[in-house]
Formats: structure tokens, sequence, C-alpha cells
């Protein structure tokens, strides 16, 4: 498992092929790759900041939650932190199974929980100035179907 909070980009191809490199195990690699938004078209930077040695850890509980619930081989986890341009490279979720529905679910649980778990702040920058970004209601809400149901 690699969990990295750090400044310089990163290299998708690279990253990714690692999971997998040697491993007759792995059938099955799936990503995401975020990257920053401009929809309003006035974001001229964004900045992140974090809670060293927290995010870290909430990234990590979040991977092996995921590893509790599907049969997870390996996982990448990298997410940038201080300025960044609109289009740059902000975050990559990768993860190898042997099978792609696992792969698939893996991936898209550990984007949804570090949306909301992990302790990230967001700065937009516009021609008005700097503002903090707010979570999104939609996040919270995706978070939500992976519940595990109480009996």
């Amino acid at each position: 498992m690699k969990i990295t909070v750090q400044t310089e980009t990163f290299d998708l191809n690279a990253e990714v092929a690692a999971l997998h490199r040697n491993n007759p195990s792995v059938g099955a690699v799936a990503s995401f790759l975020g990257t920053v938004r401009n929809e309003s078209g006035q974001v001229s930077a964004m900045a992140l900041e974090h809670y060293p040695g927290m995010t870290e850890k909430a990234l990590s509980a979040i991977v092996q939650e995921a590893q509790t619930r599907w049969a997870v081989i390996d996982a990448t986890v990298i997410h940038r932190i201080g300025p960044l341009a609109p289009c740059e490279p902000i975050v990559l979720v990768a993860v190898a199974c042997a099978h792609r529905g696992d792969a698939f679910a893996a991936c898209e649980f550990i984007m949804d929980f570090l949306k909301t778990r992990a302790p990230f702040w967001k700065k937009e920058t516009t021609a008005d100035g700097g503002q903090w970004v707010d979570a999104r209601d939609s996040d919270e809400t995706a978070t939500q179907r992976w519940r595990k149901p109480c009996h």
C-alpha cells in the first residue's frame, strides 16, 4: 500500500504499472485521476493544505477499510498539496485486485471517503481574491451508500 501527500506531481502510468508489476495475482487495476477544476472560468489557482501525520493516517484507514470489504491486493493513494493550477493532477487513487468488480468498487469507495474523511482544505483564487471551498453535500451523500446495514 502506498499513501503519499506531496507537493510534486506524479506519473500516472508509472504508479499504475507499479501496482501490478511482477504480480500474476493482479487481474485488474482501477484508477481515478482527479484534476483541478475551473467550471466557472474564474479560478486561477487552488491551494491545498492538510494536517501532516493525521492526513496520512486517515488515508491509510480508508484503504484498510476497503481491504476488509473487497479482495484488494494493493492500492496507491497520492494527494497533492500546495499551490495548483487548473487542469493539474490533484489526486490519484489506484487499486489492484484479482477481478474488476472489486477493483472498481474499492477505488470508488476510497475516493468517496477521501473526499469526506481526509483532513484537506482547499482555497480557490479568483479575480476577487481567495476563498475557502466548503465540502459538497454530494460528497457526503456518496459515502452514505457504503454504510454497512445494522443487523
